[in-house]
C-alpha cells in the first residue's frame, strides 16, 4: 500500500496551519503551502480550507512565517 504524501514542515498557530510541500523536478526544488483551519464537530476533530474573519490575521502570520522558513533553505537547492 503506498505512503501518503507529507508536508515536509508544517507551522502551527493556534487552530491555524500551514504545511509546506517540497517538489523537485529535474534537479529544481521548489515549495508549495497549503493553509488549514481546525475545528470541532461533536467529538470529532475535522480541517477546511475556509476561513472566518478573526481567523485571517492568524492565517497571515502563519503565511509569514512560511515564508521565512522557505527562504531560510539552502539557497543551492532552489532556483529564484
Amino acid at each position: 500500500m503506498p505512503t501518503k504524501n507529507k508536508p515536509i514542515h508544517e507551522i502551527p498557530l493556534g487552530l491555524i496551519r500551514a504545511a509546506i510541500w517540497k517538489h523537485e523536478h529535474q534537479g529544481v526544488v521548489h515549495y508549495d503551502t497549503t493553509f488549514s483551519r481546525l475545528y470541532q464537530e461533536g467529538d470529532t476533530w475535522k480541517r477546511t480550507e475556509s476561513f472566518k474573519r478573526d481567523d485571517l490575521l492568524p492565517l497571515a502570520k502563519v503565511a509569514d512565517l512560511a515564508h521565512s522558513w522557505i527562504h531560510a533553505q539552502p539557497r543551492e537547492a532552489t532556483r529564484p
